[in-house]
């Protein structure tokens, strides 16, 4: 029988990674319900992040070593636990659990699920299949928030009903992993799962450090978006749609795709410094929609935002990758991720502790113009001292 090839893998994969943002649009709710403030928004927001970042310290390679398949359906495995948290949520320490089982999922999943996608690829179609990966990836984090805001706002049981939808979309995932052809074979041995460290070779370091704050950059508009947009939407623009803000959240994503895909155009030199340039104008915009109360100037912002985010991101890990030895690639390659999603949670909690002294608007404002610096300040950086050909 003829088994389902990269595709199939990529939806996998975009199932898997919606699961990690589809509380985005509910947050509201639960404040109301559980009566806590936008910093625990944030913090609850926020170990995802440390679940992704112990995950990719502890496990990154697993899959080398146990095969692709195992390691999809203990990603899906984890996804389903974090849903069921959030079905039957009785208060802070069954959303912390679930925003943790869901970073377990998705540090398993951004590694495994990217090279299992890859390597389904028959010969002639590596590009399509790269594209498809990003796709999933970037894809499946916006659908979280839009399926979850049209559930909520259209349909009933606003706080059950898209995590009922998304278990139901995990089986069928798994159902497609377990069709999925193994690409390795194991190696038999006893799995060991041991701190990998962050390891960056010394001839590297010049690429390493200006891609890896752009990437911190981007991923803080990620996160700023993922974590406390819907309530930028409700409280200071004043609309109270939750499809509304879950469109919001996934036009980010949509736009971080989009640069990704661009970069075969523009070139993986101008992409990075490019790409922050753009995040810069992204940057403005949001500021921009904050001063005057616009929605229509936030949308755009998520859509430059996260245009020059997906642009800087695929350039950054271009130059890295290039320039990184073979036999420390996937260790460098781990460590720039380790700051890029320390990005999307840091600034983030940092905005939900100004919001208690200078309020939402304020704090969003403050944050803009700090991610604004970082990278203006990285994108003058690589124009003056472009990274050097690997």
């Amino acid at each position: 029988m003829s088994r389902p090839g990269y595709p199939a893998a990529a939806a996998v994969f975009a199932i898997g990674m919606a699961g990690t943002t589809l509380p985005t649009p509910l947050y509201g709710l639960y404040r109301e319900e559980l009566g806590f403030s936008e910093l625990m928004v944030t913090v609850v927001f926020a170990v995802y992040a440390l679940g992704v970042i112990a995950t990719l310290l502890l496990a990154g390679n697993v899959s080398d070593e146990t095969g692709r398949r195992p390691v999809l359906l203990a990603a899906l495995g984890f996804s389903a636990a974090s849903a069921l948290c959030f079905l039957f949520e009785g208060g802070l320490p069954a959303l912390f659990a679930g925003r943790l089982l869901s970073g377990f999922a998705a540090g398993l999943l951004s590694g495994a699920a990217t090279v299992t996608v890859m390597e389904l690829a028959p010969p002639g179609r590596a590009a399509g299949a790269g594209l498809a990966a990003t796709a999933a990836n970037m894809g499946g984090l916006g659908c979280g928030p839009l399926l979850a805001g049209l559930l909520a706002e259209y349909a009933p049981w606003p706080l059950r009903l898209p995590f009922v939808v998304h278990l139901a979309l995990i089986a069928a995932a798994a159902v497609l992993t377990w069709l999925l052809p193994e690409t390795v074979t194991s190696s038999g041995r006893r799995l060991r799962l041991r701190p990998q460290g962050l390891a960056v070779p010394p001839q590297v370091r010049g690429v390493f450090a200006p891609s890896a704050l752009a990437a911190f950059a981007g991923f803080s508009l990620l996160g700023l978006f993922t974590a406390v947009a819907p309530a930028f939407v409700a409280e200071t623009l004043d609309v109270h749609n939750l499809a509304l803000a879950g469109l919001v959240v996934f036009s980010v994503f949509l736009a971080s795709t989009a640069g990704q895909a661009l970069m075969g155009r523009v070139g993986e030199r101008r992409a990075l410094p490019g790409g922050c340039f753009v995040l810069v104008a992204g940057l403005v915009l949001v500021a921009a929609s904050l001063l005057l109360a616009s929605l229509p100037l936030l949308v755009a912002g998520a859509l430059c935002g996260g245009l020059g985010q997906g642009l800087a991101f695929r350039g950054a890990v271009t130059a890295i990758s290039t320039a990184a030895p073979p036999e420390h690639r996937a260790a460098t390659v781990s460590a720039f991720f380790v700051i890029a999603y320390l990005g999307i949670s840091l600034p983030v909690v940092g905005v939900g502790a100004l919001t208690l002294g200078i309020g939402l608007r304020n704090a969003g404002l403050t944050f803009a113009g700090c991610v604004l610096a970082l990278a203006l300040g990285v994108g003058l950086h690589l124009v003056r001292k472009p990274p050097a050909r690997g």
